[in-house]
């Protein structure tokens, strides 16, 4: 199955109760906190609060959508959970084995089991490797005890499942578009078969003509393959066409979380909803959300977060209690629907 984006399959949004298998991912009150440095005239160090409380979980042959805001944390949560950046603290469990307290030879094993696709593909492909080094190097790594020929063969076998001819083993990343070198990145994260890739923005920094190929290429690979995908994007018609479930965050918190198609038809949180209002290309959703919502100035800075709801500042709906208490995510109006936000609002459809 394939779609071009802004279409949305009928067959993706299973509510979570539904689900009788434990998750393949499990986050829990993950943060990460950077280092800001002193500030003139400060005495103390802040703290740069990347990722400030997450959870969430991710099912077999699922994808979850982190969509946010540039600098909301989506990029970091990826990072943390390939642990190329460590924890502040928090807990994670792949297949229930501790990400976090995962030593060198658990981490390797980890690291094939769940792989990284990257946004920049021409900054993640070593230049000076031709592509069939690139593609023969994890299973050099994972796989030592197969011959170099067996590697070949799954190489060859990989490119031509994301479409690229045989041809380009032994060229060099830099002789390729924008296209193809992702195309490249996909390959080299699914030779050897993971169990979940996080998708880091993997759209991006391509063109708008060869994004929709790219995930239809996405898709179909996740079916034929079982995999299960983290997208994380800005941009709501790539979550909306590929996407089962949403998460929104923003300023290092998630606010919302539901099924794809119950989060574009009915936003419940005023940031979900300026979100969507500002996407043209998004349809649903269009009977609840009649205008174009505006928010006034830019979002807070990590190293000062408000009190109460982080969102307060920027929100028409803010009072007094929400300066006071901080809400909390959890099921408000719909089952499996979660929202962080005093006052959701409900469509009177």
């Amino acid at each position: 199955m394939s779609w071009t984006l802004g279409e949305m399959s009928d067959e993706r949004d299973l509510p979570v109760s539904q689900r009788e298998h434990e998750p393949l991912l499990r986050v829990e009150n993950l943060k990460k906190y950077f280092n800001a440095g002193k500030g003139s005239g400060s005495r103390q160090a802040s703290e740069i609060r990347a990722v400030d409380d997450v959870s969430f979980e991710v099912y077999e042959g699922e994808t979850l959508g982190l969509v946010g805001e540039t600098g909301c944390g989506k990029s970091t949560v990826a990072h943390t959970l390939t642990r190329l950046e460590e924890p502040t603290s928090g807990q994670a469990f792949f297949e229930q084995q501790d990400i976090f307290r995962a030593g060198v030879g658990e981490l390797r094993n980890l690291r094939r089991r769940l792989q990284i696709v990257f946004q920049d593909p021409r900054g993640s492909l070593n230049p000076r490797m031709t592509i069939e080094d690139v593609l023969m190097e994890p299973l050099v790594i994972h796989e030592p005890e197969i011959s170099r020929a067996q590697r070949h063969l799954q190489v060859v076998e990989m490119l031509e499942r994301v479409g690229l001819p045989r041809s380009a083993l032994h060229r060099y990343s830099h002789e390729f578009s924008g296209g193809q070198r992702q195309r490249i990145g996909i390959a080299r994260a699914l030779i050897l078969k993971p169990k979940m890739v996080i998708l880091d923005e993997p759209l991006s920094a391509l063109d708008v003509s060869v994004q929709a190929q790219i995930a239809n290429l996405l898709t179909s690979l996740r079916e034929e393959m079982g995999v299960s995908y983290i997208l994380i994007s800005h941009d709501l018609a790539v979550i909306r066409s590929m996407a089962d479930r949403v998460a929104v965050m923003y300023l290092g918190r998630i606010v919302e979380s539901s099924a794809s198609r119950q989060l574009y038809e009915k936003p419940l949180h005023p940031y979900s909803q300026a979100l969507l209002s500002a996407a043209p290309e998004i349809e649903a959703g269009r009977e609840f959300l009649d205008r174009r919502i505006r928010l006034p100035g830019d979002p807070p800075s990590p190293t000062d977060v408000p009190k109460g709801c982080r969102f307060r500042t920027r929100c028409w709906l803010a009072t007094t209690r929400c300066s006071e208490e901080e809400p909390r995510l959890f099921s408000r109006v719909y089952a499996n629907h979660d929202v962080a936000c005093h006052f959701p609002s409900v469509s009177e459809s």
